[in-house]
Parts: structure tokens; sequence; C-alpha cells
């Protein structure tokens, strides 16, 4: 795998500094409106989701970074990465499925909501998997689609949250 990793070196070097910056700028931005975030029923759910995805992209494309990482194990740590990273997203849609205040919208505007950080865990998942099967190639471009899709997704639920507390 190290050839192919190696390929993929500048891509996660760009990745992991990019995601770190965006991380530590959504913290900040968060922090200061901390006290109205914590009194949403949501919002705390949505932050802290959209932290995790970021986090999860970074150690993804930090890991890959590692040297001689056999890509059965990377696809094991990324496997468990993205597991844990559920945990911040189920939450987040179980508590906006049963948000019944005026911004919680129609139920179908809720499915959508969710649809967003499910789809690059399930994507990551996808990449772990296939890693994990011997299929190298599909797993470190399925990774690479993860992460781009864990940074949208992140912008998305932050930028929901940064909005909301002015509502």
């Amino acid at each position: 795998m190290g050839e192919l990793l190696e390929a993929w070196s500048e891509f996660n070097v760009a990745m992991v500094g990019a995601t770190a910056a965006l991380a530590g700028l959504l913290i900040v931005a968060m922090s200061v409106n901390i006290a109205t975030i914590l009194q949403s029923p949501t919002l705390p759910a949505r932050a802290a989701a959209s932290i995790a995805t970021l986090v999860l992209a970074i150690a993804v494309t930090g890991l890959a970074l590692a040297p001689g990482l056999a890509a059965w194990v990377y696809g094991l740590i990324v496997l468990v990465a993205a597991a844990g990273t559920s945990v911040f997203e189920l939450h987040a849609i179980r508590v906006i499925r049963h948000d019944s205040s005026a911004h919680g919208g129609t139920p179908g505007e809720r499915v959508a909501k969710s649809i967003a950080g499910v789809v690059p865990l399930v994507v990551y998942l996808v990449g772990a998997v296939a890693l994990l099967a011997g299929a190298t190639a599909l797993g470190l471009w399925s990774l690479a689609v993860a992460t781009i899709l864990a940074i949208a997704s992140a912008i998305l639920y932050a930028w929901i949250v940064l909005v909301e507390v002015l509502r």
C-alpha cells in the first residue's frame, strides 16, 4: 500500500491542514455564541456532529501520512473512527427528528438536515471496508471523497448552527 498512499500524500497533507484550520475556526465561532447554542434543543448536537466529522477527516487524512501502515490496519482504524463519529451523528439525527420547535421544520426538512451528516460517514465506511477487503485503490478514492463530503457536511451543519443562533 506504500506506493498508493505515497501518491495521495499531497492530497492528505492539504486536507489535514485545511480541515484542522476549519475545525479551529468553527470552534472559535461557536464558542462566541456558546450560551445561545446551549439554549437550543438541536444546536449542541449539530455542533458536536460537525466537529466530530471534521476530527474524523483530520484523523483519516493524517493517519494516511504515517509510514509503513498496512492497508488492512488503516481500514480497521478508519472503520472504528467512522463508527465512533457515527455516535455523534446518530444523536444529532435523534434530536433533529424530535425537534418540535418552530425552527425544526417539516419532517421532510428534518430528514434532509440529517442526510447531510450521514452521507460522508457512509462513504468513510465504504472506504474502510474496501481497504479491509484488499481493494486499496477503491478504498483510498472512497476516503478522499468522504473527506471532501465531511468538510462540506461540517460546514453545512456549522452554518445551520450559526444562523439558528441569530433567529
